[in-house]
């Protein structure tokens, strides 16, 4: 089998090791694939394995020997599979490798907005508590999580783990979800879209990108927020659209927003969010940690193998 990687580097700058799918068959790893290097990469290949390379209908098209198609990632919108689908080719993903990664992702931004330790390291390196009159001072909003509310869109694997973190806070958990209220855990309540936006002190996403949740954050959703709320985005950045966020934080109708993803990845140098005030932007490494890519890469050869043992597995295009 001829097995090529289209954008290695993502899932190992070098930390970790690609022996385990060296031994499945002839591998040829690529850093980094242009849209106009997909098919010359691809061209001769039976497996690819791409994370954030698109792989189109068109491409698919034109590779007679692909078979299939392995997602570096648990999103896999970067591949056409209706096309895959219909060419015989099997596409998989990687669930449920960085639950616990971006759920501390998500508590991340959450501390560095309400307690801002960057903020005050930063400013006692430069010797302002030095030279300070008094043992102590602050010049931002000091927020105690414990009693708050936090608005969750998405109780899935990542959405629940959240809920969990922010029960052992003291907080009040609300949440968006299609779960049936008696499955859901002690301490966390279901509610709707508005319910959220009007009680939440907190609002974080962790709903899946389609066509009902895009941009289901804009000016219309903003101005039901509380005046001066939170809001965590680890989903997905078309999640919301950010020219509204902006102009909700500079008119404080926001009082923060926090994430790791953006609708463009890079985002271009003159987005919004860069000039507004009160954001925390992190560049999509909720997922990133050393264990959580251990775990991807595992599962990813174990996709691998089992696909070439004719049994595949984390099938997203049956």
């Amino acid at each position: 089998m001829k097995i090529v990687v289209l954008d290695g580097y993502g899932l190992n700058p070098g930390d970790l090791s690609w022996d385990a799918l060296k031994e499945l068959g002839d591998v040829t790893i690529y850093p980094r694939t242009t849209e106009e290097e997909v098919y010359q990469h691809c061209v001769d290949a039976d497996i690819v394995l791409t994370n954030k390379v698109v792989m189109s209908a068109e491409v698919i098209w034109e590779l007679p020997n692909l078979k299939y198609i392995g997602v570096l990632a648990t999103g896999y919108n970067v591949v056409d599979t209706e096309a895959a689908k219909d060419s015989d080719i099997v596409v998989t993903n990687i669930p449920a490798y960085s639950t616990d990664s971006v759920a501390q992702n998500t508590f991340a931004h959450i501390l560095a907005i309400a307690n801002r330790v960057e903020h005050y390291s930063i400013q006692n390196r430069d010797g302002r508590w030095s030279s300070n009159p008094d043992f102590v001072y602050w010049d931002t909003p000091l927020v105690e999580l414990a009693g708050k509310t936090i608005g969750l869109v998405g109780l899935g694997r990542i959405g629940m783990k959240v809920a969990q973190i922010a029960l052992c806070f003291g907080m009040e958990v609300f949440a968006l979800t299609s779960k049936h209220r008696v499955d859901l855990p002690e301490g966390v309540r279901k509610t709707t879209l508005d319910g959220l936006l009007a009680t939440s002190d907190i609002l974080s996403l962790h709903c899946p990108l389609n066509r009902e949740t895009r941009e289901m954050i804009n000016a219309n959703s903003l101005k039901k927020m509380k005046r001066g709320a939170i809001l965590i985005n680890t989903g997905r950045g078309p999640l919301v659209n950010e020219s509204d966020v902006a102009e909700a934080l500079k008119s404080g109708q926001l009082g923060a927003y926090g994430t790791d993803v953006m609708c463009q990845e890079p985002p271009e140098a003159d987005n919004p969010l860069f000039s507004a005030p009160n954001v925390f932007i992190t560049p999509h490494i909720a997922w990133a940690t050393f264990e959580a890519r251990t775990r991807l890469m595992n599962i990813a050869v174990d996709n691998v193998k089992a696909f070439i043992d004719g049994k595949p597995i984390n099938v997203v295009n049956k």
